[in-house]
Parts: structure tokens; C-alpha cells; sequence
């Protein structure tokens, strides 16, 4: 049975900086932060009364190894994070309580805008196509399904950066650009698509897709860098599907918070406050949190057969059957 959820964090020891809807910020020097992911869960910008177990050492884990496999696919990404050890300054008592869920990461100006890659048209973005025939004021090609890719790709589409109790905004580039200048709008657009395309490949590998996931970035202006900062492509900012049951036209399973938005749209729920998540709705988040936590971790050995097969290359997927078919079909084909 798992812990309880862990939805207040107090470090006395460090200045307190800011407290968001997940995370707590602390001041740990002039030039160091610790991010501290508490298992809160906030969904349509209202975060719900009780949490889900263990979200907060997902969220960082899952970040760590992003952080990692980025920089290896992408060698110039620059990101904020230094380590995930506690700060020795904390007490016993507060390294026990952040152990897992914190990263000690460097003190950046943040960009004040959120950046969402989308591959795949859902959310507010089919929203916004279907009233408008656009996404984030963006034009779009008549006749796409629902949660079908963009036929020329994926976009760079922003958003605000609301304050607590306030809602974000879906914006247009034009009007990021008047927010962040030209320069800094166009290489966090240039660099997000980067990302997201780098992210899509690797857990394309893992029989995931990757429909769309929300990006943060600081600039530094010691270095003239845009350094990716804050959670990454975690089930809190992003849709992860299972490519094998992926369908156009209707809702897609997935490992995300969408799970616990549709409970809260199909109850009339969605955007109060002071819901109570019942049991077996936090019961199967957390499942779905644990799952691609699992399935993104795990790596994607290269075994090859006697007949040429790679025949293990989907080790890490949630499901193999694609894979089997694949190997059934060259069996079948294959002859002396």
C-alpha cells in the first residue's frame, strides 16, 4: 500500500520563494534553488483536496531522466537542473521529506509564458479548431479528426503563465512575441519543436506517443542562453498514448492526468473547488503515473535472432502485440 500523499511541504531552513500548485520553491544561495514536488494535483487550473501518493517523486524522477536524454539527443540544450540531492543545510526531518521529490537547480529569469508543443490536435486546442478552424489563432487544414497528428507536423503554440488562482491563456505567436521580443519567441519556438521531436522518437521507440507536452524556459543572460527549466515532459505537462491503441476520432487512453480531467468533466465537476478525489480515481492516476514513469525509464535492448529479427527492440512498451504481429509477418514470409 502506498504512502500517503504528501500535499504540504514546509523547509524551514531555506527562505521559501514561491509556492505553486505542485511545488514549492526555496532560496538554497544567490545562484541555487530547490524545487520540491509535493504530490498536490491541480487539474483546469483549480488543484484538488487530497493528492496522488507518490506523484512527486514520479514528476522528478521522470524530469531527471528527461534532462538526461535530452542533453545526449540534443548536445547544445542547456537545463537548469544540478542535482537531486537534498542541500546539507536541510534538518534529518526535511532530507526525509524532499528525499526523491527535489532538485537543487541553477537561479534563472523564467520566460513569462508557457510553451505547448502539440503533435496531435486535442484539449483546447480541438476546442479552438472546431469553433474557429485555428489553434492558438494559428490557421489550420479543414477536415481533421480528432486527436489526429498535424498533417505538416507539430506546432509551437504558447500560453500565459497565470498566477496561482488565475487561469492560463492560450496565446498566439504574435502575441508571445510582444510579451518575450522577437529574438528570445523565436529560438524558444525553434528549440520546443527540437524537443518535442526528440522526445516523440525516443518514446516512439517505447510504443508511446507523445500528443502534446508544456515546456519552461529561462533566459540567461550571462550566456545568452534559453535553458530549459521546470518539470519535463512529466504525465503533469504532457498526453502520453499508447501507440498500439491509438485511434483517430475518439478519446484515447492514456498514462496523465486526462484520467482524472474526464472524472471531473463527466461528474460536472470540471473547474471547482474543493473536490475530493475519491479513492479508486487516485487509485488508478497514480496506476497510470507508475505506468509510464516504467515505461520511459526502462531502456529498449536490441536482440537479434537467427532470422535477422530485432526481436527484444520493444522490451520497455506498454504493450508488445504490435511488435509480435511484426515477427509473426516475417515469419511468415520467410523461407529457405
Amino acid at each position: 500500500m502506498p504512502s500517503p500523499a504528501v500535499t504540504s511541504v514546509e523547509v524551514s531552513s531555506l527562505p521559501l520563494v514561491a509556492t505553486g500548485k505542485v511545488r514549492n520553491l526555496y532560496e538554497i544561495d544567490q545562484s541555487t534553488l530547490l524545487l520540491v514536488a509535493s504530490d498536490r494535483i491541480s487539474a483546469y487550473d483549480v488543484v484538488l483536496q487530497n493528492g496522488i501518493p507518490d506523484k512527486g517523486k514520479i514528476l522528478t524522477q521522470v524530469s531527471s531522466h528527461w534532462f538526461s536524454v535530452l542533453a545526449e539527443k540534443i548536445p547544445t540544450l542547456k537545463h537548469h537542473l544540478l542535482t537531486l540531492a537534498p542541500p546539507s543545510s536541510l534538518t534529518p526531518a526535511e532530507r526525509s521529506l524532499v528525499e526523491g521529490r527535489c532538485m537543487q537547480v541553477r537561479k534563472l529569469n523564467v520566460l513569462p509564458i508557457e510553451v505547448i508543443v502539440r503533435g496531435y490536435i486535442t484539449g483546447s486546442a480541438w476546442s479552438e479548431y472546431t469553433e474557429k478552424g485555428t489553434v492558438h489563432g494559428i490557421p489550420q487544414p479543414a477536415g481533421l479528426q480528432y486527436c489526429a497528428a498535424f498533417p505538416d507536423g507539430p506546432i509551437y503554440t504558447p500560453s500565459t503563465k497565470a498566477v496561482q488562482g488565475e487561469k492560463d491563456e492560450n496565446i498566439t505567436p504574435d502575441q508571445a512575441r510582444k510579451i518575450v521580443g522577437d529574438k528570445v519567441a523565436d529560438r524558444i519556438a525553434e528549440l520546443s519543436v527540437t524537443i518535442y521531436k526528440a522526445a516523440a522518437e525516443y518514446a516512439k521507440a517505447r510504443d508511446i506517443i507523445i500528443a502534446d507536452t508544456k515546456f519552461e524556459f529561462a533566459y540567461d543572460e550571462a550566456s545568452d542562453d534559453i535553458v530549459l527549466v521546470d518539470e519535463v515532459l512529466t504525465p503533469d505537462s504532457s498526453r502520453f498514448w499508447p501507440a498500439d491503441a491509438y485511434e483517430v476520432g475518439r478519446e484515447q487512453d492514456s498514462f496523465d492526468k486526462q484520467y482524472l480531467r474526464n472524472w471531473l468533466t463527466s461528474n460536472k465537476l470540471k473547474g471547482k473547488e474543493g473536490v475530493e478525489i475519491p479513492e479508486d480515481i487516485v487509485s488508478q492516476t497514480r496506476e497510470r503515473y507508475n505506468q509510464i514513469f516504467e515505461v520511459l525509464t526502462s531502456p529498449v535492448p536490441s536482440s537479434v535472432c537467427a532470422q535477422g529479427c530485432v526481436c527484444l527492440g520493444h522490451l520497455g512498451a506498454v504493450s508488445k502485440r504490435a511488435h509480435i504481429a511484426e515477427i509473426l509477418t516475417f515469419i511468415d514470409g520467410y523461407s529457405d
